[in-house]
């Protein structure tokens, strides 16, 4: 019996979910995409989670869209409920209420590329490469450009989506695709130190946090000041924020970093 395409593990507060079909280069199917989206929405609601770290099996990331299938629609192939559900994954990643961490460890095209810009940080193997391949096979960027255009410089994007030209880490790094780069033997230590940079924050101050990142750049001016004052009002009262507060007079770590 074959592994599932997607696999969740977990180790204490950090939860991994490993894209897992290496054979085929962790490409976007239906069942993968519903098998991440089940993982996803079921490490949001589990209170022991932190922090989820997203990775991939082999040598490749994600390459994308499951083409073969999405050339027969009338199999349900990605043109007709591939797109449905890739919205689905990328939308459950924004609102995840937990920081999720991109660990790239290999090659990343098309539709790949949505999962990294929508991870909240994305170290990535120095040795990767990505690639918006969309245009070379009669398509564009269309879905994941709602996440990627968030996070990339509007000139690179422009170069990297319209040429579709193979580039390594250090470009998509400059482009704001991705947070770090590190040596294939380091990826692994880096990833670790984001991870734990983040179970130093308060669980509700980071879901907050993702919260205002994610709304206050699509706000007018008055509309984030309100919002932002009613949020700060509520957390400043609340019981993680006096722990916090507390802890840090008395020069200890808070109960959630201990």
């Amino acid at each position: 019996m074959s592994e599932p395409a997607v696999l969740l593990s977990m180790d204490e507060a950090v939860a991994t979910i490993t894209l897992n079909r290496a054979d085929a280069k962790n490409r976007l199917d239906a069942e993968g995409m519903a098998l991440l989206l089940e993982h996803l929405d079921a490490t949001a609601q589990d209170p022991a989670v932190r922090v989820v770290v997203l990775t991939g099996s082999g040598s490749t990331f994600c390459s994308g869209a499951d083409l073969s299938g999405a050339l027969n629609a009338a199999q349900g192939g990605f043109a007709t409920g591939g797109t449905s559900a890739l919205v689905a994954v990328l939308g459950a990643m924004l609102d995840h209420p937990k920081p999720i961490v991109g660990r790239i460890q290999g090659h990343v095209a098309g539709g790949g590329n949505g999962l990294v810009a929508a991870c909240d940080l994305a170290v990535a193997s120095a040795d990767a490469k990505f690639a918006f391949t969309e245009v070379r096979v009669g398509v564009a960027p269309a879905i994941i450009a709602v996440v990627c255009l968030q996070v990339m410089e509007r000139r690179a994007a422009q170069e990297l989506m319209l040429t579709g030209q193979r580039v390594g880490a250090d470009r998509v790094l400059q482009a704001g695709l991705i947070t770090s780069v590190a040596e294939p033997e380091g990826l692994d230590a880096e990833t670790a130190a984001y991870v734990e940079a983040l179970l130093s924050g308060g669980p509700e101050a980071l879901a907050n946090t993702k919260a205002l990142l994610r709304r206050v750049p699509v706000m007018s001016r008055d509309d984030a000041f309100a919002w932002c004052a009613e949020m700060s009002a509520s957390l400043f009262t609340s019981d993680e924020a006096r722990e916090g507060m507390t802890a840090f007079l008395e020069k200890r770590k808070p109960e959630w970093a201990t």
